[in-house]
């Protein structure tokens, strides 16, 4: 049975999942890269990035698994890329380059029609103007019995979250103040939509929690 599962998202101790002011030059916007310490040095997003080696242990463990048995994946627009508005042409593919890591159907929330981008290793990306909901049931269709990923941003997470469609969601806690950005938890009563903490474990670099319902 498909499931819709967030994973491997990290958050700040203050609760931010982003830093302010996304650019080309800081994707995950001013001092992002610093949530995301834990999965740098694992064997997993080494390989990722096309390089050997890494960290095994309970880092590797969450980063493989933010990855594994997705047969479909859901992205805001801001997680595509930092074009705002009507597509100036169809140039940018991508933050990712030529081979993605997805390998799947990915869906990109947005305003603004474009034709599907088929891109190397199995990732093609669809974009959908109609809602979370369609997203979803267009993404659900393509993950064929597999699991559907909400990869982000926040305010897709958000969106999602409280339209009650998430099952899962696994957030790495990094040891990070950020102060500003996009913050996750804000107005979202986390008890009232059913979720609880069902995984917990520590490491140098991050706290990882898992909430189910």
């Amino acid at each position: 049975m498909t499931r819709v599962r967030v994973a491997g998202f990290s958050i700040s101790l203050d609760g931010f999942g982003a830093g302010p002011e996304q650019s080309l030059e800081n994707p995950l916007g001013k001092r992002g890269r610093e949530l995301h310490q834990w999965i740098f040095g694992t064997r997993m997003f080494r390989a990722m990035i096309g390089e050997s080696g890494g960290s095994d242990g309970i880092d590797q463990a969450y980063a493989h698994r933010s990855m594994d048995g997705f047969g479909a994946f859901i992205l805001g627009r801001n997680m595509f890329g930092p074009i705002r508005g009507p597509w100036p042409d169809n140039s940018w593919k991508g933050w990712w380059g030529d081979n993605p890591p997805y390998h799947a159907p990915t869906f990109v929330l947005t305003h603004y029609p474009r034709d599907p981008i088929e891109m190397e290793g199995g990732t093609t990306f669809f974009f959908v103007t109609n809602g979370i909901a369609e997203a979803l049931e267009q993404a659900k269709l393509a993950a064929n019995g597999r699991d559907v990923k909400i990869g982000g941003g926040v305010e897709t997470v958000r969106q999602y979250l409280l339209a009650g469609l998430i099952d899962e969601l696994h957030f790495a806690l990094s040891p990070v103040v950020l102060g500003q950005g996009e913050a996750m938890f804000a107005g979202i009563d986390l008890p009232a939509l059913g979720y609880r903490v069902t995984e917990h474990q520590a490491t140098e670099h991050a706290t990882h929690i898992v909430l189910s319902r």
